[in-house]
């Protein structure tokens, strides 16, 4: 009887769980990006959602939730339903890098959610003002060891991709310059074109125009291999500093425990917005590289990534504040 009740209890179960994939989705689906409007994940986001909507007929809203490097917004997510109209829409931080930061975040973000795909991702520029006297990396490694903890980098706030960048930078190349956090990109590149900083690892997003401009020089790029957009700046890795490979990036999820048919739905839709020509376009135009991966490729890269900061993180008492 009790074996009966439990296979009946099964069946029944299934049919609800394919039921509610049948419907989804059957009202708007909210998109929470844990940053401010205007940056790179909050254009992510709303580059996605027209694509979204048209393919499933129902509202894909942005909801900005900022705070804590991210944190606040993860927080949300976690305690959403896992019904599919809850998505994370998130850069590496609250993936990677912020639970090595803070003694304690109010998510696990290695067990939390349902990870759906790495949608896009961008390099590091090393940039200095036109202005200044280093023409090449060389020249800067030399005024560094030669002149230690008095060169300053700008970064868009401790713990972000620029700031670990330049701290693997120092720790590959053997030096040592002076961190200057700001409270976001645009005021950091704002004290640099003005020369108040010396240099920054920023993304390449957000500095070509200024590269192009003349106003900033570009002296390496962190990906594996040159950019298309700076075809003349080499890689790190061409000039000696090696495991310097870095890249920002984006990423969408969900609360852990989505239905399986919802998970595959929204992945092959997730897919297909990104691969919109217009989309496309709109990204690989300022530097950005497509990856629209597996849940299952996701999940190695987020592991491998979690590790890597980790290490990095704790190796150069790196904190928050």
């Amino acid at each position: 009887m009790i074996k009966k009740l439990l296979i009946s209890l099964s069946l029944g179960l299934a049919a609800v769980s394919a039921a509610h994939a049948q419907s989804w989705p059957s009202k708007p689906v909210t998109l929470v990006v844990p940053f401010p409007p205007g940056g790179s994940t909050d254009t992510l986001a709303r580059a996605i959602a027209p694509g979204l909507q048209a393919q499933f007929g129902q509202s894909f809203i942005v909801d900005n939730k900022p705070g804590a490097t991210g944190t606040v917004g993860a927080a949300l997510v976690k305690r959403a339903p896992a019904d599919g109209y809850t998505l994370f829409v998130s850069s590496l931080g609250p993936f990677v890098i912020a639970p090595h930061l803070y003694k304690s975040v109010p998510y696990d973000p290695t067990r939390d959610f349902d990870l759906l795909t790495v949608a896009v991702q961008a390099p590091n520029v090393l940039v200095v003002p036109e202005s200044s006297p280093h023409k090449s990396v060389a020249e800067l490694i030399a005024h560094l060891k030669s002149q230690p903890d008095k060169m300053t980098f700008a970064s868009s706030g401790s713990g972000s991709s620029d700031h670990l960048t330049a701290e693997l930078f120092w720790q590959q190349s053997g030096t040592k310059g002076v961190h200057v956090p700001y409270k976001g990109g645009a005021p950091a590149i704002t004290d640099l074109l003005g020369g108040q900083v010396d240099a920054s690892f920023q993304n390449i997003n957000a500095i070509i125009q200024h590269v192009r401009g003349g106003k900033l020089r570009a002296l390496a790029i962190t990906s594996a291999k040159r950019s298309s957009l700076l075809p003349d700046v080499p890689t790190l890795d061409e000039l000696g500093v090696k495991d310097v490979d870095v890249y920002s990036w984006q990423a969408v999820a969900a609360p852990k425990g989505l239905p399986a048919d919802v998970k595959s739905k929204l992945h092959a839709a997730l897919v297909s917005a990104l691969n919109d020509p217009q989309v496309k376009e709109k990204f690989l135009s300022v530097g950005f590289e497509l990856v629209a991966n597996t849940p299952e490729q996701f999940e190695a890269f987020q592991k491998a990534e979690f590790e890597r900061w980790k290490q990095l993180i704790q190796s150069r008492n790196i904190t928050a504040n």
